[in-house]
């Protein structure tokens, strides 16, 4: 593996007598992880289903390593969202976020969606998440994997962080930062980070954490949790925009972390006049534990959480203009979705109730996508059915899984069955949507999803 020059000499001088062993790392594979979707399964139910050679990871609650050769990412159970393919490291950040159910959450550059389908799951449909992605292509990716993972109560935006500190002040009860940075520690998987590393590169990001960081402050409650996380080495992407926040932010502190073993405590001694209290801060190195490089810190806002305003949109019952949409959840679900219905265009969603107006605010998913108004018909969304249960619907089907295979494939299936629409599920778990009728299966799952010329993993 070809790793630049400079980055290497800048590790040997802050690593010292530890440089050869965090270099040996390097000669070693890199680890797999998968976190369990707590919305579809409980972690002790997909042991006993997994395929999978599972190992712990011992800082998340639901992380697993596995097998790279036995790939869970081309398995029908990672299409019904069973669980996310998800670096080990990088499931410790939201662990330390630690977010509870109900709460408002802010995940400020969440793309492609590892830790803010982590959050979800920890909030466990209760509550309101924003997940946001200022690249537009990435918050399409974003929005794919919450889909995926059967979540009703988030809202992917496509902003900027200066927007939305207009749009939401002091309104979170945590955000995750999850800064852009050099990827010094994710060089061990990712070639083009190495390619792209320069120490230019690295200042450039230093100063635009600063700022991200800046804005992140004003959307923050009183008395609420702000963790900043990077996947480098870098002090100056560190301990240093840690430190020059707090110098700017005295409203601010660090609060210590569980320290789980094998994690290491900032390192203040590698920055100019670095204070102890970064001793609070979390290093993960890959030659010290099963994962890539990470940087946690986690920062409490001083002050009593205080109820924000209350700008919730009203519930409401689908207006008599959604007759159609009435009349499919009569016919298919056993209890219709309540809440605030909003149409965007002819598309249908359930809005978070705590979602202020969508005024002068991009969004990619604005919330709960239920389907799509057709002329004297309504289709429903491919998202409803991959966060809906067999319980919750009066007609579903279940496939083994060489059967599951040929659905994700756009296959019709031969199914004895009342004519409707059906929920399409892999050993008891939801996968799309078919239509029954003259007993065939009519295959609704998306196009742009199909596994065209995909070899499965069984």
């Amino acid at each position: 593996m070809n790793l630049p020059t400079d980055f290497l000499n800048k590790m040997q001088t802050l690593l010292q007598e530890e440089y050869p062993h965090f270099l040996n790392s390097y000669q070693q594979d890199r680890v797999y992880g998968l976190r369990v979707n707590p919305i579809k399964i409980d972690k002790d139910t997909f042991e006993q289903l997994s395929p999978f050679e599972l190992q712990p990871i011992p800082w998340a609650k639901e992380g697993f390593y596995y097998n790279k050769q036995q790939r869970p990412g081309k398995h029908p159970y990672h299409e019904a969202g069973l669980y996310y393919i998800q670096e080990p490291s990088a499931m410790a950040v939201v662990e330390l976020l630690n977010p509870q159910p109900g709460e408002n959450i802010l995940d400020l550059c969440a793309a492609p969606g590892g830790k803010s389908t982590q959050i979800a799951a920890k909030l466990n449909q209760q509550g309101f998440l924003l997940s946001n992605e200022i690249h537009t292509g990435r918050a399409k990716i974003l929005s794919q994997n919450v889909e995926r993972m059967g979540i009703q109560n988030a809202v992917v935006s496509n902003e900027s962080p200066a927007h939305l500190a207009e749009l939401f002040p002091q309104y979170f009860d945590r955000i995750l930062v999850d800064a852009p940075c050099s990827g010094e520690g994710m060089f061990r998987k990712d070639e083009q980070a190495r390619q792209e590393w320069t120490p230019q590169r690295v200042l450039q990001c230093a100063q635009r954490q600063l700022e991200i960081l800046n804005h992140a402050a004003q959307m923050l409650r009183p008395g609420g949790c702000l963790v900043y996380s990077t996947c480098t080495f870098s002090p100056e992407e560190n301990e240093h925009t840690i430190q020059q926040f707090l110098t700017t932010h005295q409203a601010f502190y660090l609060e210590k972390p569980y320290f789980f073993p094998g994690f290491d405590t900032g390192k203040p001694e590698w920055i100019l006049d670095g204070t102890e209290d970064l001793k609070n801060t979390v290093r993960l190195f890959p030659h010290h534990l099963q994962g890539e490089g990470h940087y946690i810190a986690v920062l409490k806002k001083d002050g009593m959480t205080f109820p924000s305003k209350d700008n919730r949109s009203p519930s409401s019952k689908p207006p008599k203009e959604l007759q159609d949409f009435l009349t499919f959840a009569k016919d298919t679900l056993l209890e219709s979705p309540q809440g605030n219905f909003q149409l965007f265009g002819d598309q249908l969603y359930l809005v978070p109730e705590q979602m202020p107006s969508f005024k002068q605010f991009h969004t990619i998913r604005p919330g709960w996508h239920l389907g799509t108004l057709k002329k004297n018909r309504f289709e429903p969304a491919h998202a409803l059915a991959l966060s809906l249960k067999p319980e919750q619907v009066i007609h579903h089907c279940n496939l083994n899984l060489q059967q599951a295979i040929d659905y994700l494939s756009g296959n019709t299936l031969s199914i004895t069955g009342e004519k409707g629409w059906y929920l399409v599920c892999v050993d008891g778990y939801s996968l799309g949507w078919g239509k029954v009728s003259n007993q065939t299966l009519k295959n609704h799952y998306p196009k742009g999803l199909r596994w065209m010329g995909v070899s499965p993993s069984l």
